[in-house]
């Protein structure tokens, strides 16, 4: 049987899976790799490969890191190559519309959405930072427009009540390898026709910018632990506290444990007490060992973790205790 010829374009952890899957098949025959050049990274700014490049360098794959896919020369590697099919996952640049004809199968993506919905740059970011409780792996097709191609294969997960963006991310990833293998398949054999997006359905979201992580007190308590889950690692989710930056983890409490008593001669707080509901957004309520914050309609964020800027990461105890916090204070106030 003749095996297929495939260029695969990929950079960070979320592509790596994918890779795997198909170094592992014998029908199969990786011609190359392209990823990101090698950048400094971290503190040290060391030069770091990408996690593609560790992956096809171990398996003694040629790599190769244009600074623009778009360059002519990068054409014609590509034309001599040949490849049946191109496989591309978040490899970071866009493709122009001249390379789309050059494999046979045309340029393959695996999208973490359930397209037509959240197409664009970080799916699983605004997914989760949007209350969905479902998601999905879409393998498609692209085209001259922003993730517009003709889908293949999809698969659905369920998002967990408290899964963050990177734990979502990993899951998405894991799956898609093995769809992946099960699209190349179904193309090589003929047995997957792709299906026309319903264009009226569709969705777009935007690259994630620092000002996304900024916490509006004014959302309800569920709105920004559901933005703290989904900007994880970053823009992450912050706010200000004495004119510093404050990046704060949390979680929104129930009716019940919204009722309970909080020591240190604060106020007992009631969902259904009018002095709660007349503190302003971003109140923090302080004592008996627990740190509140009061949110849209009365609803209660309590507190996990919080890091002022320049600082380390302390529980939300260790905070009030050091901030020696005054009655009605206030986050998101300079």
């Amino acid at each position: 049987m003749q095996r297929l010829r495939i260029v695969f374009c990929g950079t960070p952890k979320f592509a790596v899976p994918s890779l795997n899957q198909l170094l592992e098949q014998p029908e199969f025959e990786i011609l190359a790799v392209y990823t990101q050049p090698d950048r400094p990274r971290g503190r040290g700014q060391e030069i770091s490969f990408t996690p593609v490049k560790e992956v096809a360098l171990a398996a003694k794959i040629p790599v190769h890191q244009p600074a623009k896919i778009r360059a002519p020369e990068v054409e014609q590697e590509l034309r001599a190559l040949a490849p049946d099919v191109i496989v591309i996952i978040a490899y970071g640049q866009i493709i122009p519309a001249r390379l789309l004809d050059i494999p046979k199968y045309g340029w393959i993506n695996l999208h973490a959405s359930l397209l037509p919905k959240y197409r664009g740059a970080a799916p699983i970011n605004w997914a989760i930072v949007n209350g969905e409780t479902k998601t999905g792996n879409t393998t498609m097709r692209i085209d001259a427009g922003m993730d517009t191609g003709e889908m293949l294969l999809q698969q659905e997960l369920t998002i967990g009540a408290d899964e963050t963006a990177p734990e979502l991310m990993g899951r998405l990833a894991d799956a898609g390898g093995p769809l992946m293998v099960e699209t190349l398949r179904g193309i090589a054999a003929g047995t997957i026709v792709g299906r026309a997006q319903n264009h009226a359905e569709a969705t777009t979201v935007l690259i994630l910018k620092r000002e996304d992580g900024l916490i509006d007190w004014s959302m309800s308590a569920r709105q920004i632990y559901n933005r703290m889950r989904g900007f994880k690692p970053w823009p992450d989710a912050y706010t200000q506290f004495r004119s510093q930056t404050c990046h704060l983890s949390g979680v929104p409490v129930s009716k019940d444990e919204g009722d309970a008593e909080l020591a240190d001669g604060f106020r007992k707080p009631s969902l259904h007490n009018a002095a709660l509901r007349d503190d302003e957004p971003g109140t923090i309520l302080s004592g008996g060992g627990k740190v509140r914050v009061v949110c849209w309609q009365s609803s209660l964020l309590e507190l996990i973790n919080v890091k002022l800027e320049g600082r380390k990461q302390v529980s939300a105890a260790e905070f009030a205790n050091g901030a020696r916090l005054q009655a009605r204070e206030r986050f998101g106030k300079r």
